[in-house]
């Protein structure tokens, strides 16, 4: 299948074309390298010994995706580009509609022009709404707390609407809970520009003295130690699950909707002591105040994928933290 990833050159997506190369798919990446980087492709073609297609451009220009599928030929689009910073969508929210959801609704009206009609959308858990009660079901209500998790709500609102008007489409939305990790190779993974607003590329900074010490938001929430639960999947289990899917929209599968995590809580401290452990005592932390807003457990129900996309994540903890470091240490 000939798979076109918006977005293909950032972590996930770069993840997510390693693995779909290995399955034989062809892979076009549409970017434009704002938040990532061109030499992407080549850590891409030595991991695969295949080179994806590559054409610059922005969802948010509607000439760049005419001249996209004009030119190419596409029968799937895995939907990666958006700005992905919950902070950042606070102080920011213009900035957020504009590019996730304006870039959404352009990318769909080509893809309608062209008679492209299988999208799997790069969702979030922020779609839910915070809740006490764990693991997250599909089922759960949604009402997401902050501007970036609205505009991943929308657009699976549309989303919906357009298969509604058309089911001639197949639409899987992945909602993912918190990746981390990197391919095993050390060439590909998470690099964020500036501080790092996630938990994993903090640590990897604070181990190799970039950062002087992680700070650690909170120790007396109700749980086993004090500190926040998340479901942390490794990055290369989450890009399984875009191959998975892929398989779904193969069989037709109409709407589809999908938690990908590990469907087990681990804390903050769990990741530090589990890093620490694997890869020597390089973190240092101290405890700091919760932060509005944070919940103190919020995890998966992942049998959905299970049963359906025949999808288990696989990777350990350690496996994360291990692959994370790795990463650091070779593109430091």
């Amino acid at each position: 299948m000939n798979i076109l990833l918006t977005g293909g050159a950032g972590y996930i997506g770069s993840h997510t074309a390693v693995e779909l190369l290995q399955k034989n798919h062809s892979v076009i990446i549409f970017d434009n390298l704002s938040n990532s980087d061109i030499n992407v492709l080549d850590k891409i073609e030595k991991i695969t010994g295949k080179r994806p297609d590559f054409v610059k451009g922005d969802v948010r220009s509607r000439e760049d995706l005419q001249k996209l599928f004009d030119s190419k030929k596409i029968d799937c689009v895995i939907h990666f580009a958006g700005l992905k910073a919950v902070g950042e969508s606070v102080a920011e929210p213009l900035m957020y509609y504009e590019n996730n959801f304006n870039g959404t609704v352009y990318l769909l009206q080509e893809m309608k022009k062209h008679n492209v009609k299988n999208i799997i959308f790069s969702s979030s858990a922020t779609v839910y709404k915070p809740t006490d009660k764990n693991p997250i079901t599909e089922e759960y209500e949604l009402g997401a707390s902050n501007p970036y998790g609205r505009t991943k709500l929308f657009i699976e609102e549309m989303l919906k609407d357009l298969y509604a008007s058309d089911k001639s489409f197949n639409v899987v939305l992945l909602r993912y809970f918190n990746p981390i990790g990197a391919h095993s190779s050390g060439l590909l993974g998470e690099n964020p520009s500036g501080i790092p607003n996630n938990l994993m590329p903090y640590i990897c900074r604070v181990a190799t003295g970039k950062l002087e010490i992680l700070s650690v938001f909170g120790n007396d929430y109700p749980t086993k130690d004090g500190t926040g639960v998340r479901d942390y999947i490794h990055v290369m289990d989450l890009a399984s699950g875009h191959a998975k899917a892929i398989d779904k929209i193969e069989e037709n599968c109409g709407l589809a909707v999908y938690n990908l995590g590990t469907g087990i809580g681990y804390s903050v401290l769990d990741i530090v002591n589990t890093f620490n452990k694997v890869n020597g005592n390089l973190v240092k932390y101290k405890i700091a105040p919760r932060r509005d807003g944070d919940l103190a457990e919020y995890y998966a129900c992942a049998k959905k994928a299970n049963d359906e996309l025949g999808w288990k994540a696989e990777k350990t903890l350690e496996d994360m933290c291990r692959s994370a470091y790795l990463y650091e240490k070779n593109n430091g």
